[in-house]
């Protein structure tokens, strides 16, 4: 199974104002600065999260239909099936009906199940697709404070330590900054 974004979120769990804010910033001189911040520090946290914080989309990409008829989804929250496809043997996209496909985004991981008949898979590889939004919400205020604080946290950090602080966090994250993420924290067995 793969999962590819196919479109990013419409905005960043903190605006711009937050982060000018919370960094004391009179100024807009180095606003593009910290809009790549705050993006990078997003990406960071869905990472040492294991959760998309505002809703994107992604694509899921399989070879085969699972045996067991579930599909365990490597992302977090999800909230909604977009669409469905499967490559006949002559890699034509047949349309999967919206009823054979059941999401249960309340579990964790969130998981589809086959509730009726599908196309049978043509190709060796990639031969289904699945879009899928993931994400809490389709605005910031519907991401989790302590996430939302995470993001705000790093990214702040990054901006005031510029140099090689952003290679070691991406290493190992500060402890305050994964304080904020463990409650969210996808646990894998």
């Amino acid at each position: 199974m793969t999962p590819i974004a196919l479109e990013p979120p419409a905005s960043e769990p903190v605006s711009l104002a937050e982060a000018r804010l919370f960094l004391r910033l009179d100024q807009n001189d180095e606003d593009d600065l910290l809009a790549t911040l705050v993006t990078a520090a997003r990406l960071m946290i869905e990472a040492a999260a294991g959760r998309c914080l505002v809703d994107q989309q992604w694509r899921i990409v399989l070879d085969r239909w699972p045996p067991s008829g579930e599909i365990r989804l490597p992302l977090s929250p999800v909230s909604q099936i977009l669409a469905a496809r499967v490559y006949d043997l002559l890699g034509q996209a047949q349309p999967v009906a919206a009823t054979a496909l059941a999401l249960d985004g309340q579990a964790d991981p969130p998981s589809i199940r086959l509730e009726g008949e599908v196309p049978e898979a043509g190709r060796p590889r990639g031969a289904i697709e699945i879009d899928v939004v993931a994400g809490y919400g389709a605005t910031p205020d519907a991401v989790p404070a302590p996430l939302r604080q995470a993001v705000l946290r790093l990214a702040a950090r990054w901006f005031e330590q510029r140099g090689d602080v952003a290679s070691r966090d991406a290493q190992a994250l500060p402890v305050e900054i994964m304080a904020l993420t463990a409650p969210y924290r996808r646990v894998r067995l």
